[in-house]
C-alpha cells in the first residue's frame, strides 16, 4: 500500500493512505535511504510505501519513498543541511507583499532560481495589493520585470478579494506549495479560498514589520474552492502545502559559477562571453551579460540581486 505525506517531522508522519485512512507512521529502521543527506527525510507531497503487515487503525511503518517528480528545498543554516519543504509540485507560489513585511525582491529571485533548478513552475503572488505602497514606482517596475522575463505574477488581496478568482482557477486540481516570509498572508489566502479551512493567522511584529511564525511545519491540505471564486461551480478542489514562513531563503545545490543559468534573463547569454564559460560576469571585456545590462535588456536590479547573492554564496555571510 502507498500513502501521501500530509505533514510530520523527524520520525513520525501523518499519512493519507490509499485505503482512505489517516495514519501516523514512522520510518522502518528510522532511516530512509532515498532521502539520506536531508535534515528531514520526507516532506508534504511525498508518496511513500507502507508495510501492510504493520498497519493498524491509526499507525503504520514507512518502508520506502516513491521516486519524486520534483522537490523544493532550501539550505537550513541552523542545521547545516538541506531542508525539504515540499515534493511533487505542479506550482510553487512565492508570496510577497508591497510592505509589512517589507518587499524583498532578492528573496523572490532566490526562490525563483531554486524553482528553476528543481524544474518546478513558479508563480509570484503579490498579496495585500490593495495597500497604497503597491503603487510605488520601484515596486511596480520590479513586478513588471518578472513578467517581462516570463513569470506569471498575480496581484491579489486576501482582504479585499482582488485577484482571488484568478488565483483559485490556477490552483484548481493542482498541488501547490506556498512559500514566503512570515506575515505575507499565506494562511489568509487559504482561508479566503475555502471557508471551511480556518488557519491561524499571525500579527506582524510592530518593531520590525515582520510576521510571527504561525505555521511551524509544512502541511498539505485538500480544500474545496469557494464557489463564488470559480464561477459558481461546485466541487472544485485544490491541494495546497502551507510552508512555514522563512526570513532567509538560501539556495541549495546550486554553485555560484552556475547561478546565472537559473536566472531566466541571464541564461541566453551564458557561454557567449569573450571568455566563454569562465567569465565571472563582473567586469570582463566582452561579457555578454554585462553588455545586456548596459543596454537595458537585463534589468540592473536583477543584476545587482544576482551579484549580491554570488558574493554571499562565496563568503558564506548571508543577509536577510
Amino acid at each position: 500500500m502507498q500513502g501521501l505525506i500530509l505533514n510530520g517531522s523527524k520520525n513520525v508522519f501523518e499519512v493519507e493512505c490509499d485505503d482512505k485512512a489517516i495514519r501516523f507512521c514512522s520510518l522502518k529502521g528510522k532511516i530512509l535511504k532515498a532521502s539520506e543527506g536531508y535534515y528531514n527525510p520526507l516532506a508534504p507531497g511525498d508518496r511513500v510505501v507502507l508495510d501492510e503487515s504493520t498497519l493498524e487503525d491509526k499507525k503504520g511503518l514507512i518502508t520506502d519513498l516513491v521516486p519524486r517528480k520534483n522537490e523544493f528545498v532550501r539550505w537550513n543554516v541552523k542545521k547545516r543541511e538541506p531542508q525539504l519543504l515540499a515534493a511533487n509540485l505542479d506550482y510553487l507560489m512565492i508570496v510577497t507583499t508591497p510592505d509589512t513585511p517589507p518587499f524583498r525582491p532578492r528573496f523572490i529571485d532566490r526562490a525563483l532560481a531554486q524553482a528553476e533548478y528543481e524544474g518546478i513552475t513558479p508563480v509570484i503572488i503579490c498579496n495585500k495589493y490593495d495597500v497604497p505602497q503597491s503603487r510605488d514606482e520601484a515596486f511596480m517596475e520590479r513586478l513588471s520585470t518578472w513578467e517581462e522575463i516570463g513569470y506569471n505574477v498575480l496581484r491579489v488581496s486576501a482582504k479585499s478579494g482582488e485577484g482571488m478568482e484568478e488565483l483559485a482557477l490556477l490552483l484548481e486540481n493542482k498541488l501547490t506549495a506556498l512559500v514566503g516570509q512570515s506575515g505575507v498572508g499565506k494562511s489568509s489566502l487559504i482561508n479566503v479560498l475555502d471557508n471551511s479551512v480556518v488557519l491561524k493567522t499571525g500579527s506582524l511584529s510592530q518593531k520590525y514589520g515582520r510576521g510571527t511564525h504561525t505555521t511551524t511545519k509544512g502541511s498539505l491540505m485538500h480544500i474545496q474552492l469557494k464557489e463564488s471564486l470559480v464561477g459558481g461551480l461546485k466541487g472544485l478542489t485544490a491541494d495546497i502545502i502551507d510552508t512555514p514562513g522563512v526570513r532567509r531563503f538560501l539556495l541549495n545545490g546550486i554553485e555560484a559559477k552556475d547561478l546565472a543559468l537559473y536566472y531566466r534573463d541571464f541564461s541566453p547569454y551564458v557561454g557567449k562571453c569573450s571568455f566563454g564559460m569562465s567569465c565571472s560576469h563582473t567586469g570582463e571585456k566582452g561579457c555578454a551579460i554585462l553588455s545586456a545590462v548596459n543596454s537595458g535588456t537585463i534589468n540592473k536590479d536583477r543584476y545587482e540581486s544576482w551579484a549580491r547573492t554570488i558574493d554571499e554564496m562565496k563568503t558564506g555571510r548571508w543577509e536577510e
